[in-house]
């Protein structure tokens, strides 16, 4: 699943900080950046910005 941000360094803590871990990134990619993590169930979760 991919997921929208206004403010990916913002979301990158707030995903830490509830107990995710970065498994990529933030890198940039054609259009903006992303990363990816998988949350504390598992999940892996992709999030991106705009450019």
């Amino acid at each position: 699943m991919l997921l929208f941000s206004e403010d990916l360094d913002a979301t990158v803590d707030a995903v830490r900080a509830a107990g995710g871990s970065i498994t990529a990134g933030p890198y940039d990619f054609p259009g903006g950046r992303r990363f990816e993590f998988t949350d504390p169930s598992g999940n892996r979760l992709g999030v991106y910005a705009e450019a």
